[in-house]
């Protein structure tokens, strides 16, 4: 190969062993990096939906490590190519495998996986039964630090109907109501799903949303919503109880935004509580 043929096509006449491997070099400062990694990779993954089967979905990654002390960089490409491999569909075992093997590749003590992507639910009309598709979003945590080891976290925020007790105290008509979200987010052990937290907001709400509803649904929604009033403080209390007696949740976070329909502003509560998980 002659010069300008080298000019051209460097990648050619340059032996990876005689590239240097800076990331590797020493550094003096003596301060460890407690994360250090990739975030905001978007990535197409499929992941095991609650019927057994397979979901397409895009995903947005972040991925860390801890670098010690006396190591300069860290070496990015490993971060892509680990996920680059993920072929199956990812459920939460094989998410906790990914997060390890996360860490064996980077020769790291520390580690933090993140994945977030729209989950879609096939759920029937109440009376009708006629089926549609509602989304929520995800987050799936995997973490291991020296104080607590691997920890697994799921965050779902689902929408449901909240309908106002005071409106329908004082009101000779009706009561307002409103979309709301619900975010719960949960360490959780292995064989907790997230339809499993999807569930519990659904079930403590004062109705459910769906994608399509025939005329005979739509009454049904609005009656049970109207049988069924809570405040936003309901509705995190309520979510709250459910999860503190679930024996695979963990430390948990519930909240509640009420996208309130006779205001210009949302009402919105959060609680703090503990499952019935063993600690780690």
């Amino acid at each position: 190969m002659n010069a300008f043929d080298r000019a051209l096509h460097p990648a050619v006449s340059v032996s990876a062993q005689t590239l240097e491997d800076t990331q590797s070099s020493p550094d003096a400062r003596h301060l460890p990096i407690h994360r250090v990694g990739v975030k905001a990779l978007r990535y197409p993954m499929q992941i095991v939906a609650g019927n057994g089967s397979a979901q397409g979905t895009v995903a947005t990654f972040a991925m860390y490590v801890g670098l010690p002390e006396h190591v300069k960089g860290t070496h990015m490409s490993r971060f892509i190519q680990l996920l680059d491999e993920q072929r199956a569909p990812l459920e939460s075992k094989s998410f906790l495998r990914m997060e390890s093997l996360m860490r064996q590749r980077l020769e790291a003590d520390s580690a933090y996986l993140e994945m977030a992507f729209p989950y879609f639910r096939r759920k029937a009309a109440p009376v009708s039964g006629v089926e549609s598709l509602i989304d929520c979003d995800v987050k799936l945590i995997a973490e291991t630090t020296a104080a607590r080891g691997t920890t697994f976290t799921i965050e779902v925020v689902a929408p449901v109907t909240s309908l106002c007790p005071c409106s329908k105290k004082i009101s000779d008509y009706g009561a307002h109501n409103q979309r709301s979200h619900i975010t719960i987010r949960a360490e959780a052990s292995p064989t907790l799903s997230i339809d499993a937290l999807i569930d519990i907001a659904e079930r403590e709400a004062s109705s459910e949303v769906y994608g399509v509803l025939k005329r005979a649904d739509e009454k049904f929604v609005t009656e049970r919503a109207y049988d069924n009033p809570k405040f936003v403080e309901d509705l995190v209390r309520d979510i709250a109880l459910a999860c503190r007696n679930d024996a695979d949740v963990g430390d948990f976070m519930v909240a509640s935004e009420n996208f309130e329909s006779i205001h210009n502003h949302s009402a919105y509560a959060e609680i703090y509580g503990r499952g019935r998980l063993p600690a780690s």
